[in-house]
């Protein structure tokens, strides 16, 4: 029996492509799959997503109810049959006896259910309840709530001041606030807390123990992309009763200037982290040796726990972007990160970038929960490399010799401090850089700056190979890193930093310091820091007053964690370049499946969905396949463009004017031929596309090589005589500059205020304008794709790449999957790029494809169905462009009438 179609709601009437999209996305909700849904741009893929998961999620949540009410109500027919059991229970034999025990055990099972969805419905009802009366008087409320606040918190420094008067006496010669920069004693092998244990906000924390409910996870790739979809909630039919928290990184939510103006993420972080810490360690001072009087900490003004409560519930009662969770916070004075982190159990739509949702230890830290949760991935198309890139760790020579020193002096000024364990451990971190310097050449003491590389050149190795030549295969990494994690050394090393904020000696001028005299040196930088603490600010050098550029122990952190992978997982590149400080080590993660295979076992579903999303074998074979996913399991949709058919035309040239057969290899296509001929095509075609023709070259070199050839032979002035020329920049905040006065020629020429007929704009593949950049109407006319944008083969990282695939996937259609890689990399680049023109209904344009191998079969299937389907395969230059004139003279013709 074939289900009924769903009714979806939807502000205005949908295309039957939005409702055949919404069908299929409701249907692998339901029935818990994996789906590749392909939407192109202009069809309303947001609002179909918005529409159909969120009416999926309403009639879940109602099914959920009425099953419980079910359940509720046949509580007082199980009451009455246990009453009936009861009252017979003297006329049952011994031969039912068995029976009777079956059945009670039964019942009593039944009975724990019931009495679970009672409680789980209570749970529902209060927290609907409290949001509802939150959205009637929460000014009131927290207006209320600021006169109390204000009146505990002067309480509370009161008390402290009192407290501080009392500890006159300091436990030995550290200065005021160095305690808090000697590791907690570690214990190996135990899980659990080390003595001393300061806990951070960043670890379980009461407020997170919520429970969830059923939620969908949006993500994309932008906080601009996350904005507008946002908006597309709030102008969708669910934006009034939808529970929506938008999630980002402190530095786009943090609300204190004085975090705020640090420049780098791991500054913020670690200062939001440190402040944090000392609200926490308020609680626990009781654990805590007494240390000099002395500066009062800093606390966050903003982390308020009542206030940060009130904002958790004010964010869910109404739909609010970033930037709006921002102005609210700053409002009620409460922190925005963490109140939205205190928002997820309840949220029934949770939006965040890739970065929060494909990282498992920032999932964690976040407070997400997968379990049986729906996660919809948007602009997918690059998803594999983005995992790939955010797994992926690199680590220079200069900022593994800059820990090694810093690690170094740390360890000399509190090792009577610091436990055996740590000791161990520390000495460990420090072999390994010892020998991780050793093998790009250098030796740790001494600048890497002036230390030159005799063989420079990348080499590439497996990860147990790269750790049996750094010889450093008998450190146990697992521990290393749990070390790390638990002690927190990177962010105490941090604080050692700042404590005497640029004055730690660096590698040029260490080995002019022994270890006898460190002891020696950090006196007087005691005794320099005891000076410059009564030395006003407006005194000192500008320099000084810049925050401290964060520890690259992080980055050594990344690094040996990403060696943990297994070995045929990943592979080690070793970089010599220059000198010790330019060479650099760089690990590649080769099967990102090992990180995306936690998402799809957890979630209820998964959706990955775009715009252009082929090529789709990608996806499967190297995603979800290799995560073990059943092909059962993974479902497909993809639908047609909303624009009429005869809106588009898009042409495959195999030849140009002068005969010149179009096969722009790399070998042959700087040739001075191939370079004319580009030219002859692009002049002929500026005589017939109106507004805007934009031009995608392989590589910005490759077009900087046409240009000059361009301008030398003539070329440039005959095409600048019909249209404004114009060149992508390489720095993107020239971008927009450009776009500006490329969009303002167009409208000159159309407006008659210009003899032009338009404008040209020669773009790069995979640069500033192929993604995300909108040709719209006479912005884009016409799109034409010099040549195949192949990746360079002879990448080292590339070539593993393949490797690794020919090794471990099938063969697809007879090829090997590393050459199938190839193609799949250029066609994925080119669909970014030819994808820019059509973006609504009413807009028209043409493709121009400049090679013939764009027609083989392979590559043919390998464009998006809506433009494969009219696509021309012209041999010769002059059909084609007959075809082109007629195309764009009927355009003119229609919109004249």
């Amino acid at each position: 029996m074939v289900d009924e179609p769903h009714s979806f709601p939807f502000p205005y009437q949908p295309y039957s492509i939005q409702e055949q999209f919404m069908e299929a996305l409701y249907n692998v909700l339901d029935q818990g799959k994996v789906g590749i849904f392909e939407s192109p741009t202009g069809t309303g893929k947001s609002l179909s997503l918005i529409c159909g998961a969120l009416s999926w999620l309403k009639d879940h949540r109602k099914k959920k109810e009425e099953e419980a009410a079910q359940l509720l109500n046949s509580s007082q027919i199980v009451s009455n049959q246990q009453l009936s059991t009861s009252l017979g229970h003297s006329e049952i034999t011994n031969s039912t006896k068995p029976d009777w025990i079956t059945e009670f055990v039964q019942k009593k099972a039944e009975r724990d259910l019931i009495t679970k969805l009672k409680e789980e419905e209570l749970k529902r009802r209060k927290r609907e309840e409290q949001l509802e009366q939150i959205r009637h008087n929460s000014q009131l409320r927290y207006s209320l709530k600021r006169k109390k606040d204000n009146v505990h918190e002067e309480a509370l420094r009161l008390l402290q001041l009192s407290k501080e008067s009392q500890e006159s006496r300091a436990v030995d010669c550290l200065e005021d606030g160095e305690e808090e920069l000697i590791v907690a004693e570690y214990e190996s092998d135990d899980d659990t807390k080390p003595k001393n244990h300061i806990r951070y906000v960043d670890e379980d924390d009461g407020d997170l123990e919520e429970e969830h409910v059923t939620k969908v996870y949006y993500c994309s790739r932008t906080h601009s992309q996350l904005a507008q979809f946002v908006h597309e909630v709030q102008k969708s039919p669910f934006g009034k009763e939808i529970r929506l928290i938008s999630l980002a990184s402190r530095q786009n939510l943090c609300i204190n200037d004085e975090v705020r103006r640090l420049a780098s993420i791991h500054l913020i972080n670690d200062r939001c982290m440190e402040i944090q810490k000392n609200k926490h360690a308020e609680k626990d001072k009781g654990e805590e040796p007494k240390r000099k009087k002395g500066v009062t900490k800093t606390v966050c003004p903003f982390s308020n726990h009542d206030a940060v409560q009130g904002l958790r519930d004010e964010s869910l009662v109404k739909v609010r972007d970033v930037e709006q969770l921002v102005t609210l916070g700053k409002e009620i004075k409460a922190c925005p990160y963490y109140g939205g982190r205190s928002a997820i159990p309840a949220a029934q739509l949770v939006v965040l970038p890739y970065q929060t949702l494909l990282h498992e230890s920032t999932r964690r830290s976040s407070g997400i929960k997968l379990k049986d949760q729906v996660v919809i991935i948007d602009e997918a198309h690059n998803l594999i490399d983005t995992i790939a890139c955010i797994h992926s760790s690199e680590v220079s020579g200069a900022q593994l010799c800059c820990a090694h020193s810093q690690l170094t002096q740390y360890m000399e000024r509190y090792r009577n401090r610091l436990k055996a364990k740590n000791l161990m451990y520390i000495k460990q971190i420090l072999f390994v850089l010892e020998n991780l310097v050793r093998v790009l050449g250098g030796k740790v003491g001494q600048n890497p700056k002036s230390q030159t590389i005799t063989h420079p050149g990348p080499e590439l190795h497996t990860i147990n190979n790269f750790l049996f030549k750094a010889q450093i295969d008998n450190i146990n990494l697992f521990k290393v890193q749990k070390y790390c994690e638990k002690s927190q050394i990177s962010r105490k090393l941090f604080g050692f930093m700042e404590k005497y904020h640029g004055n730690l000696l660096d590698t040029a001028t260490k080995e002019n310091h022994k270890s006898a005299g460190l002891e020696k040196y950090l006196q007087s930088l005691q005794q320099k820091d005891n000076h410059d603490a009564h030395t006003p600010d407006k005194m000192k050098p500008a320099d000084e007053l810049q925050p401290a550029m964060a520890s690259p122990m992080f980055q050594l952190e990344s690094f040996l964690f990403a060696l943990t992978n297994a070995d045929k997982d990943g592979r080690v590149v070793v970089h010599r370049q220059g000198t010790v400080a330019q060479s650099f080590l760089k690990f590649l993660l080769l099967n990102p499946a090992v990180y995306f295979s936690d998402v799809l076992k957890e979630c209820r579903a998964v959706i990955i969905a775009g715009g252009t999303m082929q090529p789709i074998a990608d996806f499967k074979e190297q995603l979800l396949f290799s995560a073990g996913l059943s092909p059962d399991r993974i479902a497909e949709f993809s639908c047609g463009h909303v624009i009429p058919p005869d809106n588009i035309l898009p042409i495959i040239l195999s030849s140009g004017p002068s005969g010149q057969k179009l096969e722009f290899t790399f070998h042959n296509r700087e040739t001075p031929q191939m370079m004319d001929e580009t030219g002859r095509i692009l002049s002929n075609l500026c005589n017939v596309v109106p507004g805007g023709l934009v031009c995608f070259f392989p590589s910005y070199e490759y077009e900087k090589c046409v240009y000059t050839h361009w301008e030398k032979n003539g070329i440039h002035d005959r095409l600048a005589a019909k249209k404004k020329i114009f060149q992508e920049p390489k720095k993107a905040n020239k971008v927009e500059q450009v776009l500006a006065e490329y969009s303002k020629c167009i409208q000159r020429c159309r407006d008659g205020k210009d003899a032009l007929t338009g404008a040209l704009l020669l773009s790069v593949v995979g640069g500033k304008m192929s993604e995300g950049i909108n040709f719209s109407d006479d912005l884009g006319r016409c799109v034409v794709m010099v040549g195949m944008p192949y990746p360079n083969i002879k990448s080292p990282e590339l070539q593993e790449k393949m490797s690794y695939l020919d090794k471990n996937m099938p063969r697809v259609d007879g090829q090997s999957p590393g050459k199938v890689l190839i193609e799949n990399l250029c066609m994925k680049a080119v669909n970014q790029s030819i994808g820019r023109a059509i973006r609504h209904r009413d807009d028209y344009a043409s493709i121009i494809l400049l090679d013939h191998r764009y027609a083989r079969p392979n590559t043919l299937a390998k464009l998006p169905q809506w433009i494969r389907a009219s696509t021309q395969v012209q041999s010769a230059f002059g059909p084609a462009f007959a075809s082109l004139r007629k195309f764009f003279l009927e355009k003119k013709e229609r919109n004249s009438v």
